[in-house]
Order: C-alpha cells, then structure tokens, then sequence
C-alpha cells in the first residue's frame, strides 16, 4: 500500500510538474491575445522612432492585436532597453534595438544594467539605413574621397568633424574612418544630430558623419557634399556618390540598422510568430516604398543570423573603442 501511495504520489508530482510547461506553451500558441507594447529607446522624430512607428502599424495588422509604441529615451537608449531586458519574456514587451543600444552601447557603458547577447532574445533586423559622410563645400575644397584624404593628411588635425555626441554612431564612424584611412581629423560633439548638422550648415565644422535620412535633402541641394555612403551598394537618391568600400575604405562600409528584440527566454513558438509577422510585412511594397524614402531597406533576417549580427557589431565596436579611447564613465 505504501509503495502504491508512493508511485502515486510521484506520479501526482510528475503531473503537476508539467502542468505550466504546458500551459505557457499553449499560450505561446495562442499569441497574442492583447495589445503588445513596442519600446522605441529614443525620444519621437528620429530614424528610431519613425522605423518603429512603421513596423508597429503593420505589425498590428500582422498579429491581429494592436502593437502601441511607447517611447523611452535616455542614457543613449539605455534606459528604455534595460526595461525591456527587465520585462516579463511573454511577448508583451518588445523593444527596438540599434547599433547603438545593442553595439556601441555595451562597448563604452562600463556599467550597463544588461548583458545586449544574454538578456535579450534577438527576432529580426528590421531594415538598414546607409550612413554618409558629407562636408561643407565652402570649408572643403575636396569633391572626391581621395581628394579628401589627400587634403586632411597635408593638415593633420585641422579639420574639424561634428557628431551627435561621445560614443554615437556618428563619433565611433568618423573614428573608424580616421583609422581607415590614415587621417587625423578633430572630433566636435553635439547634443545630438539637429546641432551637428546645422553647425555643419553652416561651415561652424568642415565634415559630418550621419545616418543618411537626416543629411540627405542638404546633399541633393548642394548646401553639403555627400563624398561617401556606408551601405552594401550605391543609394538609388545618390547615384553618384560611392560606397565606402568603393573608395577603399571597406571598413566604414556598415550601414545602420533597427532591429526587434524581447526579454530573454521569450518562447520559441512566439518568436517564431513574430518573426514570419515581420518576413510578411516587409515584403509589403508600401514598406519597401516608406523606407527607400529614408535611404533604408528591409532585412528580415532570421533571429540566428540577427544574433550574430548584434554579436558582431559589439566585439566592433569594443576594437574602436579600445583604439580610439572611447569611454563614457
């Protein structure tokens, strides 16, 4: 009898045991049954923002439940990032990751409150936006890229280059650009890309290193030069200006991305969901068409390949960092 009770018993225990493992599945096979919260980790208006507001809206259409952005800027997206690492891994709280939360970041932060590679679970790249290096024509003489280089190696040090601040993807391309091609230029930060680009403007610094969508209208008016675009080809708005790695500087050649990630842990099954929800609504022509007016294009890749991506923009950047003494205490 006892040893009946006690099969029993352990038998009871064995149940009860793979009780919630199967109900968190079923759930993950239900997903999503309520609205999802997509944390955009930087204020509105940015190439942040406008990529999320754009996959949120066909998102939503996509899962059947409304996906609602919520803005969390601060700390150079640290803050609305550590808040999705903290949340619960059931689908509910998704954030945009970029290479500056989930690249930069974790390579200048010596005291972040994530680990981007364990306390996240990587769904897709969303979409790539090319870079440019554009200077002011009555600063700089240089049309072309070798010019350039000609140039600021016969004036080590005197020409000025503006960023968005210490440790932004502007700062940490114009360094990478510094190292590949053997110049000296002097770094000038700003509190952002608006300040930087109109100093640029306005010939108070000679160059600027950009995301593309922001610089783009000043280099088709001629106000700014565009003398290179860091993406995989030549941008359709610029046909005339080359790639980075056309002008031997390979490199720099690394466009921008935004990417979708949730809490670690989230369920394959919910991952999976959202990643065919993202495969569809970036083969929409309208997406195409939304992005290729901010210089992007769609990725969609898979969440393997995008935790590789993220892995590989961090040990990246920690080598610029490293060279250039980039650190933000």
């Amino acid at each position: 009898m006892q040893r009946r009770n006690a099969i029993l018993g352990l038998s009871l225990a064995a149940a009860l045991a793979t009780l919630p493992l199967t109900s968190g599945l079923a759930h993950a096979q239900d997903y999503p049954t309520k609205p999802i919260r997509l944390i955009v980790p930087f204020p509105p208006g940015g190439t942040t923002d406008i990529v999320g507001r754009l996959f949120a809206d066909k998102l939503t259409r996509a899962l059947g439940q409304t996906v609602v952005v919520e803005n969390r800027g601060g700390a150079g997206g640290s803050i609305g990032s550590a808040f999705v690492a903290s949340s619960q891994p059931d689908g509910y709280t998704l954030g945009i990751a970029t290479v500056s939360t989930h690249g930069i970041n974790p390579a200048i932060y010596p005291n972040l409150p994530f680990d981007v590679t364990k306390d996240f679970t990587p769904i897709s790249n969303l979409a790539a936006v090319p870079n440019v290096m554009v200077v002011n024509p009555g600063k700089v003489s240089a049309k072309t890229m070798a010019d350039f280089v000609k140039l600021a190696k016969s004036e080590p040090g005197k020409l000025t280059y503006a960023s968005a601040g210490n440790g932004s993807v502007s700062h940490m391309m114009g360094e990478m650009f510094k190292m590949a091609s053997g110049t000296d230029l002097m770094h000038v930060p700003y509190r952002g890309v608006g300040p930087a680009l109109n100093d640029t403007l306005a010939g108070q610094v000679d160059i600027l290193f950009d995301n593309l969508p922001s610089s783009l209208p000043h280099a088709q008016a001629g106000k700014l030069v565009a003398l290179a675009v860091a993406a995989p080809k030549r941008v359709a708005a610029l046909p005339d200006v080359p790639t980075f790695a056309e002008v031997g500087l390979a490199p720099v050649n690394d466009s921008s991305w935004f990417g979708l990630v949730g809490p670690a842990k989230l369920p394959q099954p919910i991952v999976d969901k959202l990643y065919k929800a993202v495969v569809e609504v970036s083969a929409e022509a309208d997406v195409k068409s939304k992005l290729e007016g901010l210089g992007a294009s769609p990725v969609a890749n898979s969440p393997a390949d995008y935790a590789k991506q993220i892995q590989a923009e961090v040990e990246k950047n920690k080598r610029i960092a490293k060279e250039a003494n980039v650190k933000i205490d």
